[in-house]
Parts: structure tokens; sequence; C-alpha cells
């Protein structure tokens, strides 16, 4: 799907605020209210638009530890990757994966309540023989930066 400028303010805008009004999105896209809301519709309907979500600040509720953890597997065919995937997609404490071309296979981003419960999660994930050959665990001490809004204008050329 081409996007032109407006399809991109749309974007830009619905980033930065899941709940803006329709009357809020077409002025910001410089449309009127129906031919922007078709214009997101349309967005939807592409798969550009994949969801709305809010952002929580866990560390308010509850004290969380945040990991990142490079895994190697000890063997490389497709159904190894498959099966680790697989396994990966169904445990809610990894809240993100990479596969990762270079000198590693995954990174992963692992939220748990300590740093206790993150092994016992690794230890989960070893005892379930998924082929993890070594895994090497980062603790996040502190969290610069962590953007959800992508710079989808710059990123197709057209910032």
């Amino acid at each position: 799907m081409k996007l032109d400028a407006i399809d991109l303010r749309i974007l830009d805008a619905i980033q930065r605020d899941g709940r803006i009004t329709k009357l809020a999105l077409a002025e910001k896209a410089g449309l009127s209210p129906t031919p922007c809301w078709m214009r997101l519709r349309k967005l939807e309907k592409a798969g550009i638009v994949t969801g709305y979500h809010a952002r929580v600040a866990l560390r308010r509720i509850a004290p969380v530890a945040s990991v990142m953890v490079e895994v190697t597997l000890a063997n490389h065919r497709q159904s190894d990757f498959e099966r680790f995937e697989r396994v990966i997609a169904t445990i809610p404490e990894v809240i993100g994966c990479w596969s990762v071309g270079g000198g590693i296979d995954y990174f992963l981003k692992i939220a748990a309540p300590d740093i206790d419960a993150y092994q016992r999660l690794i230890d989960d994930l070893l005892d379930r023989e998924l082929g993890i050959e070594r895994y090497f665990t980062y603790i996040v001490t502190k969290t610069v930066k962590d953007e959800t809004v992508l710079p989808v204008g710059s990123l197709i050329g057209r910032a």
C-alpha cells in the first residue's frame, strides 16, 4: 500500500494517542472527519495499524525486573527455531523476542517480579529441552529510552 503525507500524519497521531477522537485526528491529518476515518479504516484493513494499546507504568504497581537475554540454540534446523518460537510465544513474561543474525539466535526481553522469578523461568525453559545451547543475561538497571512511536515518515523516506 502506498502511503501519502496524510496517511503518515494519521499514523503519527494514533501512535502518540490511541484514544484520539475522530475530530482531533481529522484536524491533525488535515482532513474532515469522515474521509479521515475512512483512511484510518483502510490502514487497519491493510494490516498497517494492527492494534491500539495502553502503556502501563508497571513499576508504579509492583516491583519488576527487566531482563534482556541472548539465546543461542545448539542446532539450527528450521524445526529447532519453530519449536523454540512456539514455546516463547506462550510465555507472558517474555514481552519481546527477536530472531537475529550474527553470533546469537535470539534476543528476549523479559519482565519478571524479581531476579529469582526470572531464574525460575530460565530454568523452566532449559528443562523443556528447547535446544538452548547457551544464554547470557543482562539486567536492565536503567531505562534510557523505550519508545513505541515509530518514525514512519523518516523510515519510508518522507520525513
